[in-house]
């Protein structure tokens, strides 16, 4: 997957970009760790319990340029990505995934495009 300006997960109606007032500390201040090739990457599990290793997980990507970026919701493992909205069986992943991204936009990492 290719970094994009305005990106949003498999299967979910909102899409978003990054907020043009984004800065390297405003991503380390919301959990974003530099990867070894200077991008930001965060990764918060989907679970209904934070104990609970099988559940999805969001993954975003920043590029280190802080203009374009990777939105994805994966397998436990990382590897395969998957469509959450696709039908109502995972409901409290879907919230969880909207209520991380709305934390986001408030904290100024995102903008609704």
């Amino acid at each position: 997957m290719a970094f994009t300006e305005i990106a949003t997960v498999e299967g979910a109606t909102v899409q978003y970009r990054l907020n043009p007032e984004v800065k390297r500390y405003t991503l380390r201040d919301n959990g974003f760790q530099e990867t070894q090739s200077g991008n930001f990457q965060l990764i918060r599990p989907l679970d209904a319990t934070p104990q609970s290793k099988e559940g999805f997980k969001l993954k975003v990507t920043v590029n280190k340029d802080l203009k374009t970026f990777k939105l994805s919701i994966t397998t436990a493992n990382g590897l395969k990505s998957v469509n959450l909205f696709k039908d109502d069986q995972h409901k409290m992943s879907q919230e969880k995934f909207l209520f991380l991204m709305d934390g986001m936009i408030s904290r100024g990492v995102f903008e609704k495009a």
